[in-house]
């Protein structure tokens, strides 16, 4: 599923323009099932399904966007992508600390899991705020 995913975004990049981004997102999602596929598959973990999916989607459209609008030069679609790719890290985030972190999903709590979720936490809210700032001087 990864090659496909790939395929599909590096096709958006050689038509461009609107049926650019309609290859992009579909791309994005593809690549990131793939991604997440191989990883539980790897760890011989598919209970993580329950909150991976914040990964496919939304994440996956906003890879999509992301890597088109940095890979065509088109700054709307990087933009439009940002926030979405943050949405679905931060589904993310917060569905695995409920899952692993307080229901123990996956059978045993992860070592120092409450520390990385506020890491990754601390991180995102970095990342929301230095977009914030960029974009309001940009206007």
């Amino acid at each position: 599923m990864i090659v496909p995913g790939i395929l599909l975004l590096a096709g958006s990049v050689f038509v461009g323009g609107r049926p650019g981004i309609g290859l992009a997102i579909p791309g994005g999602i593809v690549s990131m099932t793939g991604l997440v596929l191989a990883f539980q598959n790897a760890t011989d973990t598919f209970q993580t399904w329950a909150y991976a999916w914040a990964l496919v989607a939304p994440g996956g459209v906003g890879v999509g966007l992301v890597l088109y609008g940095l890979l065509a030069g088109e700054r709307d679609s990087l933009r439009a992508g940002v926030p979405v790719l943050l949405t679905g890290l931060g589904l993310f985030l917060a569905f695995g600390f409920f899952f692993e972190g307080i229901l123990g999903l996956s059978g045993a709590r992860f070592l120092g899991f409450e520390n990385a979720f506020a890491i990754g936490l601390i991180v995102l809210g970095v990342v929301v705020l230095g977009l914030g700032i960029v974009g309001r001087r940009r206007t």
